[in-house]
């Protein structure tokens, strides 16, 4: 893991994952240090999985046409690092090094804006859905992996969306199962 790791701190990219730039990203200020990891759900259409669509959402090519709700969210430029698939693929769409805008108005532990400090994974999933095992596995091995990339990083310094934008955001919801994650990272059990 540590080759992995000194890989990631200097390149951003997940090893294994699948790359899919995204246009949506920034720079992060220049007193950034990496200091916390978000957890996030999508899914596009709501509550439906597989398909192009989320990917085609962070890169700016979603079809407003394809589906009614596409046109609620036509125009709206976000992305994440990365998204973890129900089969556990994992798809990165910015470099770690990078200022992703997955979190919006937010803060953490009294710091605005964790956009500036923050990475942001994204499940394939809803609120309500469970996650699948793949998903907790997956997730696991990528917050080992960060945690030794960027030290600052602690199991407690990783939280969900709706812990850092709460009235505003719900994700990664009730279904996700924050004691089976923290086992996982415990007992390293990840793939």
């Amino acid at each position: 893991m540590a080759a992995d790791a000194d890989a990631l701190r200097r390149t951003g990219r997940f090893p294994d994952a699948r790359w899919s730039p995204s246009p949506n990203f920034g720079a992060r200020p220049d007193n950034a240090d990496i200091s916390l990891l978000v957890v996030h759900n999508i899914s596009l259409p709501p509550g439906q999985f597989g398909g192009p669509y989320i990917e085609d959402f962070f890169r700016n090519r979603l079809q407003p046409d394809v589906h009614p709700y596409f046109e609620t969210i036509a125009g709206v430029q976000v992305s994440a690092h990365a998204l973890i698939r129900r089969d556990g693929e994992v798809v990165q769409f910015v470099s770690c090094l990078d200022r992703a805008w997955h979190a919006g108005r937010s803060c953490f532990q009294g710091q605005e804006e964790c956009n500036d400090f923050g990475i942001g994974i994204e499940l394939e999933g809803a609120d309500e859905v469970p996650y699948t095992d793949t998903q907790y596995r997956t997730l696991a091995r990528l917050a080992e992996l960060i945690m030794a990339a960027w030290p600052e990083i602690t199991p407690d310094r990783i939280t969900g969306h709706s812990d850092i934008a709460p009235g505003r955001k719900t994700d990664p919801g009730p279904a996700f199962d924050w004691s089976r994650f923290r086992a996982c990272l415990s007992t390293r059990e990840i793939a």
